[in-house]
């Protein structure tokens, strides 16, 4: 069994090649995948399979839950599927459980993603450190807390799950911690759920900027995102928002096969 380990801006996912739609991905498969003790350690499986014609990206967090959109995971499953000569590289799409959406691979390695609109829901607050911290709720095909501070995002422990509103996120929420650090530009942390902090969140860094945007009472712009792991782009649009970043493929191997049927 392929697997092939990749990241976007040290947001990091082993593929698993399923073309034939033939793996039994369990739950305990996955956090033993991810576990950086016991497994490959990511923050997340990007199951690749080809459905209705096309390619399309089976993403589960850390813990095992399914997630609806991974933006720095789409961007990864891409380059996948270009270095495995599956797409020519250029413009093509990929069906996620958000809908499907249009990536542009690029010779330097980087893709742009297309992640669909970014609304702003309303809005809300997150309890960090046993501060309430106010921001906006914004779906970009999963939910997030977007909370723009003054207070220096470093100086935050995000090693237990921020407390937010139930009633609001049913679902689980991720949330993300912004500093406004320039004309355009931002730096974020976040805590996603189902992983815990991760080194980046695509999604959360199309939902920092809109949070941004909206507290200008602006629903259109750009801004580069620092994140542990990096730098990203941002730009949100009156019906759309795309993420443009890096993808770097590190490793690929075989998984052990009685390791595998172990934890079945």
């Amino acid at each position: 069994m392929e697997f092939v380990k990749g990241h976007g801006t040290e947001n990091d996912f082993v593929v698993l090649p399923d073309l034939d739609d033939q793996l039994d991905l369990t739950v305990a498969r996955v956090q033993a995948l991810c576990d950086r003790q016991r497994g490959l350690g990511a923050d997340g499986v990007l199951r690749v399979v080809r459905t209705d014609g096309k390619w399309f990206m089976d993403y589960r967090n850390a813990d095992g839950s399914i997630a609806e959109m991974c933006g720095n995971g789409l961007r990864v499953f891409a380059r996948y599927l270009v270095d495995a000569g599956h797409q020519r590289q250029g413009e093509f799409v990929v069906g996620t459980r958000a809908g499907d959406r249009t990536v542009v691979t690029h010779p330097d390695g980087s893709v742009t993603n297309d992640m669909g609109p970014a609304r702003v829901m309303g809005t809300s607050i997150a309890a960090v450190d046993g501060q309430g911290i106010g921001g906006f709720a914004v779906d970009v095909g999963n939910p997030h807390l977007a909370c723009v501070t003054e207070d220096p995002v470093e100086g935050f422990s995000l090693t237990a799950p921020p407390g937010f509103d139930p009633v609001m996120f049913p679902h689980g929420v991720n949330v993300e911690l912004i500093n406004v650090i320039g004309q355009d530009a931002l730096r974020m942390r976040v805590y996603e759920r189902g992983v815990g902090e991760t080194r980046s969140c695509g999604t959360g860094t199309v939902a920092s900027v809109a949070s941004w945007l909206a507290g200008q009472g602006r629903t259109t712009g750009s801004a580069t995102v620092d994140v542990l792991g990096g730098q990203v782009f941002v730009t949100i649009e009156p019906t759309t928002s795309t993420l443009t970043g890096p993808a770097v493929l590190v490793a690929r191997g075989e998984l052990d096969k009685s390791w595998w049927d172990a934890l079945a």
